[in-house]
């Protein structure tokens, strides 16, 4: 794996991350196009290393907006916190029993497969960005034909819209292409969320699932014993480190684009591109790769 590789995929993970089109879905077709092996000890440690960086990134673009939210007092720090955690939990809950669903169907004869096994596969990739489209459309021209709207700061989140969106980001975990951001922001706005609460409280989910995410896959590298040796474990990491760094600034760019689309009233564009993508990765799954 080159330098250039390295930037090209870090690029792609921080503009597509925090953008609703699937970073797993877009890194994952860079890697085929440029002959990499998305499952290779380097490409998963990778991976990990880039989701942290864009984890990053949300941090640096939200901390203000959250600062004056969710930590104005410990009032609100109390109620906002209660919300995270509910809606994590649901999306553990949720996310867990698909895995585990999909592990004893669709693995029934493999006992050692994991969930991760699918991820480099095209044919479910496809079907997974067009259902985020079709769910990014409907939230899309729903809120563009509503016309009273209360502000978010005289309509606050509540348990129930955030238990939706814990359970859509759930939902999410076991399919790549499915967009985590895309899902939540949608699931948000269609409970009746102002679509800038709705973005602002997704990516706060973000960045505490990042963490049991990135250990989860930094794990399955380490017990799966691919990487053998300091040396090539350090050979592994250094770029990784490089690659997160460009994906946090990449990130910065894209949370920055959004929140204009958010504010121009074009979500639904989003949908149309997630429409779009999926003709594609279903050519190219059609095309051998």
């Amino acid at each position: 794996m080159s330098l250039v590789e390295v930037i090209i995929l870090a690029v792609v993970q921080g503009l597509a991350e925090l953008l609703p089109v699937s970073s797993s879905a877009h890194v994952i077709v860079a890697e085929k196009l440029m002959g990499l092996d998305p499952s290779s000890p380097p490409m998963t440690l990778l991976l990990v290393m880039l989701h942290a960086g864009t984890m990053f990134a949300v941090v640096v673009y939200f901390w203000q907006q959250w600062r004056s939210t969710y930590f104005q007092s410990w009032v609100a720090f109390k109620k906002s916190a209660a919300l995270v955690m509910l809606a994590t939990v649901l999306s553990g809950i949720v996310g867990e029993g698909c895995i585990k669903m999909v592990e004893k169907t669709v693995f029934r004869n493999q006992p050692k497969a994991q969930i991760e096994d699918l991820f480099g596969h095209l044919e479910f990739i496809a079907p997974a960005l067009a259902a985020a489209g079709v769910l990014i459309l409907i939230a899309g021209n729903i809120e563009k034909r509503r016309r009273a709207r209360l502000s978010a700061e005289n309509n606050p989140l509540n348990a129930r819209q955030a238990g939706v969106i814990g359970a859509v980001q759930g939902l999410c975990l076991p399919f790549r292409g499915f967009s985590r951001s895309g899902a939540t922001i949608s699931a948000g706005m269609l409970a009746g969320v102002p679509k800038s609460q709705a973005e602002t409280f997704s990516f706060a989910l973000a960045v505490v699932l990042t963490p049991p995410v990135v250990a989860r896959e930094t794990l399955r590298v380490l017990q799966a014993e691919r990487i053998r040796g300091t040396a090539q474990l350090t050979s592994a990491l250094l770029p990784s480190m490089l690659g997160a760094a460009f994906a946090f600034f990449a990130g910065l760019l894209a949370l920055k684009w959004l929140t204009e689309w958010l504010e121009g009233g074009r979500w639904y564009l989003f949908g149309i591109y997630c429409l779009i993508a999926a003709v594609i990765v279903a050519a190219l799954h059609r095309g051998g790769y």
